[in-house]
């Protein structure tokens, strides 16, 4: 256990860890201007409103390799999120494709907890000792009774989602009441186990709408960082919050539900008095009105905060004029939608007021019917767990598999495994011409 934490005050962010800003105009500047500006950087760059040194600071933690002394295992899926999200730059996609299972019982959603579901977490620390004590993880397997197997999903790129974070709850209902009674999305409010200190409008308990994940069930980038150093590296970590011991993601993960001896879930240190034991990254005791967050997850979170959002490809004018028309009157304009995203003037995690950006999402949850994944929360129905995430589609060029678990190897393929709310864009799609589907596959790989 590293006793690494950030210290924050309201109102700032005061570890700002981000890479070279683009010249966007000072700490924000005035929507089209800026996403011009933006159209001009490398995958990877930052955002404005963050220096150089403390980017790269931030890039540096989000590729550190994690060992079993820094408390990874006894169960994940990858030594460190960059091993996962790596394609085009780091923050990108990833190869990797993790795995769920589940089971219906009369109609509802079991995810198998007990057994360590629903996610199965593919690799394991193996055979080690610790001191005269020889420990063995087993590799998780998936349970006989599970009766939805090895659902697929893959690793998500990360680029501009700083900047969506920082859109109001308003903004995406919103977009949701804009769209055909027959086509609305679900607009997921979920509780927030880890609120960002920065937001005054997050506490713990509070709802917010959920933007992030293939299920749409992850409110913040904050969460999203603690959540998966817990699941996909297996590293534990516990926060303050006003003087509330946070340890939602303090408890470690067990392969198929099965506690390990003591000693055998990884190397950390201890952790401190009134931590949870095999908490491997702890602020400690939570003194009243103070709030800390485990360093590694502030930088984490801090790095995808700042990372720039995907640049344009413009390089076939002609073909993105015939495909965007396309785009429109096929349907497919009606979830991934083209209506500009404007952050507010004083965004609270420090991205750039007034920035306008374009990532053809609604970021709300869809009824995909034959596409959807059958996974969700224990008590769902199955209607609900065939809901999905409508995913964003700025910068899907530098991609190299496309849908939840990767199945479809190019932007028509995707199309063409569409159903549910998007069944009759995919048939519209498959009615085209040779040349009107060449064309709209063209204006999005342009995006």
């Amino acid at each position: 256990m590293h006793l690494k934490s950030t210290l924050w005050s309201r109102g700032a962010i005061p570890i700002l860890l981000g890479a070279a800003a683009l010249s966007c105009g000072g700490g924000g500047g005035t929507g089209q201007g800026e996403l011009g500006t933006a159209q001009q950087a490398l995958l990877g760059d930052s955002l404005a409103g963050i220096s150089a040194a403390d980017f790269q600071a931030a890039e540096a933690a989000f590729s550190t390799v994690e060992g079993i002394t820094d408390g990874l295992g006894p169960i994940f899926n990858a030594e460190g999120c960059a091993v996962c999200h790596s394609n085009g730059a780091v923050g990108g996609a990833g190869q990797q494709i993790e795995r769920r299972f589940g089971k219906f019982v009369n109609g509802i959603f079991d995810p198998l907890a007990n057994e360590g579901g629903s996610l199965r977490q593919l690799f394991s620390l193996g055979t080690f000792n610790n001191g005269s004590t020889v420990c063995t993880v087993p590799v998780e397997v998936e349970p006989a009774d599970a009766t939805m197997h090895n659902v697929g999903r893959r690793t998500i790129p990360l680029f501009g989602l700083g900047l969506v974070d920082a859109m109001p709850d308003a903004f995406f209902a919103a977009l949701a009441r804009q769209q055909p009674a027959a086509m609305r999305g679900v607009v997921n409010q979920v509780s927030v186990l880890l609120p960002n200190p920065a937001d005054p409008t997050q506490h713990i308990g509070s709802t917010r709408v959920a933007r992030f994940g293939w299920k749409a069930n992850v409110p913040s980038l904050m969460q999203f960082a603690a959540d998966a150093y817990l699941n996909e590296m297996g590293i534990t970590t516990q926060h303050c919050f006003r003087g509330r011991s946070v340890i939602d993601f303090a408890i470690e993960s067990a392969p198929n539900g099965i506690p390990q001896p003591a000693g055998c879930d990884d190397l950390a240190p201890p952790a401190p008095a009134g931590v949870p034991p095999g908490t491997d990254d702890a602020v400690g005791a939570c003194t009243p009105g103070k709030t800390q967050i485990q360093d590694d997850v502030a930088e984490f979170n801090t790095f995808m905060t700042f990372l720039a959002p995907p640049a344009r490809d413009l390089s076939n004018p002609a073909g993105i004029a015939q495909g965007e028309p396309v785009f429109t009157q096929i349907g497919c304009a009606t979830c991934h939608v083209p209506t500009t995203f404007t952050t507010p003037p004083n965004p609270f995690n420090g991205v750039p007021g007034k920035f306008a950006f374009n990532p053809y999402s609604d970021f709300l949850a869809h009824d995909m019917v034959a596409l959807g994944d059958m996974i969700g929360n224990a008590g769902d129905s199955v209607a609900v767990t065939r809901r999905m995430r409508t995913q964003p589609l700025w910068g899907n060029r530098f991609e190299t598999q496309f849908l939840h678990d990767g199945r479809a190897a190019n932007i028509a393929e995707a199309i063409g495994f569409h159903d549910g709310q998007a069944a009759a864009a995919r048939d519209a799609f498959n009615a085209l011409s040779p040349g009107d589907q060449a064309a709209l596959v063209q204006f999005v790989q342009s995006l």
